[in-house]
């Protein structure tokens, strides 16, 4: 089940005794947790019927004595675990997940960690409780997903706006969620979110930026590339090789898939490499631009210079200069 699924089963009333949220992306289970502690019950409830144990400090006989009680002038009453990975003894919780108090809402954070589904305590999670397991949004995804975020605020963004904070912030999904929030906030009366926000509200450089430096690159403009890196050497903070060099060997790892799909057309390409559409047409202009042996040659660099850039095969040279050095190998196919 997600949580936008059980979200929406508690604001119709309906409930389960107990409610185990486990996996690699902690947005969705912060979501529910954050519901669950607020929104459950209302003010005058919580102050007799919210309890919160946090996993480091929590022993299991508290947790299930307090799961045990009855609610106080209410019809239910919430218990919350959170940072439930941890905890010792976890598993010591099973006896009373396999008989839950029905007036008590038992939820459960366990963050960055799955419970062994061949174990009796995760069948007992299983058949009486209801299980959320989140794994991390894969790239392709973040436009969509931050794009849906922008529509339920009931605003637009431009294309470019859109790439800019997802190449910026990747997959942290709390993070996006601020910065859109924030840029909702500053928008005055505007619909559409543009580059401009993302540089003004977010600090990004619409000009000079990681996925700038990448489009210099498939299209073979060194001029261009080599003044987004003299930025990035003035300004360290706003990309530095650590980032450039995975979103380069990244893409480029995408465009040597290229060469294998029976169709290259855009929709082809962007279904073969799980992309989203609007990229494809970079991947294509990179597979023409490089050919197979250019892209086989920049895939090779990018891991050279990146054992470079962190010290191996190299007496020291400045980040920015790798990067000039490794931009001309590049291009010069």
């Amino acid at each position: 089940m997600s949580a936008e699924k059980i979200i929406s089963e508690w604001k119709k009333g309906q409930f389960k005794p107990v409610y185990w949220l486990e996996g690699d992306e902690p947005y969705f289970i912060d979501q529910v947790v954050n519901y669950a502690e607020h929104h459950i019950l209302n003010e005058s409830e919580a102050g007799f019927n919210l309890t919160v144990f946090y996993g480091r400090d929590a022993d299991w006989a508290s947790i299930v004595n307090a799961c045990r009680r009855y609610p106080m002038f209410a019809e239910r009453q919430v218990v919350l675990l959170k940072e439930a990975q941890q905890m010792r003894d976890v598993e010591k919780l099973e006896a009373y997940i396999d008989n839950p108090q029905p007036t008590t809402i038992f939820v459960v954070s366990y963050k960055e960690k799955k419970v062994d589904a061949r174990t009796k305590f995760a069948k007992a999670l299983k058949q009486k409780g209801e299980m959320l397991t989140t794994k991390k949004m894969y790239d392709n995804q973040l436009p969509d997903w931050v794009n849906q975020m922008v529509q339920r605020h009931q605003l637009g963004i431009t294309q470019k706006a859109l790439l800019l904070l997802v190449d910026h912030i990747g997959n942290d999904l709390s993070r996006l969620q601020n910065e859109v929030e924030k840029i909702a906030v500053n928008l005055n009366g505007r619909k559409e979110i543009t580059e401009e926000d993302i540089e003004t509200f977010v600090g990004i450089s619409k000009e000079f930026n990681v996925f700038e430096l990448q489009d210099a690159v498939v299209k073979k403009d060194l001029p261009k590339a080599i003044r987004i890196i003299k930025y990035f050497e003035a300004n360290p903070k706003a990309a530095p090789i650590q980032m450039i060099l995975p979103a380069l060997y990244n893409f480029f790892s995408k465009v040597f898939m290229v060469f294998a799909l029976p169709s290259k057309d855009e929709r082809s390409v962007a279904a073969g490499l799980g992309v989203n559409p609007f990229f494809a047409k970079d991947y294509l202009t990179a597979s023409r631009n490089y050919d197979f042996r250019g892209t086989e040659k920049v895939l090779l660099l990018l891991h050279a210079y990146n054992l470079r850039s962190i010290g191996i095969d190299d007496a020291g040279t400045s980040d920015a200069d790798l990067l000039k050095e490794l931009l001309v190998k590049m291009m010069m196919n």
